[in-house]
């Protein structure tokens, strides 16, 4: 048979031979082992799969413009404005009947009532309507809370000037023994000589005519014809 094994043709020592392992044998088949499964060990390891690169990568990781757009277009545009101002503070100094009064910070776009908030509140029983709590703040205004108006130094003087009650004019041909008794330097006695006088005499004519009533010199006349008439 052609190409086939014919055991007739194997000589006889190979046919009645034994095979056996020697020490050497085995070491060169640990030898080949050894080196089979380090192979396979170095293979094995270096085949495995990495991560393979997106062909299409997300917005998130491009950062790619075209996704905010997308975002701030639906809302109004204020928003922008909105955002843009909220990285802004406000210094505004409160003042007055507050709890923490002193320099507040505050976003751009807080109102009076935010201020007054962040200053720990009015105190109890302070009158806010003089303040416009509804009103935007201004970087480096200044807010008073509870201040009075101070309407007391414009009373005195107005009242001094419309009341000269220590310097009336007196009438001394009207004038009661109460009114003349209140003129400056004349006592009870002088102002009934005063009417004696105007009793027996007849109604006053002049002023200098006061002269004529005893107990009245030219000093005491000085200091008051400024004070009588006729």
């Amino acid at each position: 048979m052609r190409g086939g094994w014919i055991p007739d043709q194997v000589p006889d020592r190979l046919r009645n031979a034994r095979w056996t392992l020697t020490p050497r044998h085995v070491l060169v088949l640990l030898a080949i082992l050894a080196i089979g499964l380090t192979w396979a060990l170095w293979t094995f390891l270096h085949a495995r799969p990495g991560p393979i690169p997106e062909a299409h990568p997300t917005t998130e990781t491009t950062g790619s413009p075209v996704s905010q757009p997308a975002t701030s277009t639906p809302g109004t545009n204020q928003s922008p404005g909105k955002g843009a101002a909220s990285n802004q503070q406000l210094v505004v100094y409160v003042a007055g009947k507050v709890r923490r009064p002193g320099l507040v910070r505050a976003p751009a776009g807080s109102r009076v009532a935010d201020v007054l908030t962040l200053a720990g509140g009015a105190l109890r029983g302070v009158d806010l309507t003089t303040l416009n709590l509804a009103r935007l703040v201004t970087d480096g205004e200044q807010i008073i809370v509870g201040e009075p108006t101070q309407p007391g130094p414009t009373t005195p003087s107005s009242g001094g000037s419309s009341s000269p009650a220590p310097n009336p004019s007196v009438n001394l041909n009207s004038a009661t023994l109460d009114q003349l008794d209140a003129l400056p330097g004349v006592g009870p006695v002088l102002a009934q000589r005063i009417l004696d006088y105007r009793t027996q005499n007849g109604p006053f004519t002049t002023v200098d005519q006061l002269q004529e009533v005893p107990g009245v010199g030219p000093k005491k006349f000085e200091s008051l014809k400024s004070h009588v008439s006729i």
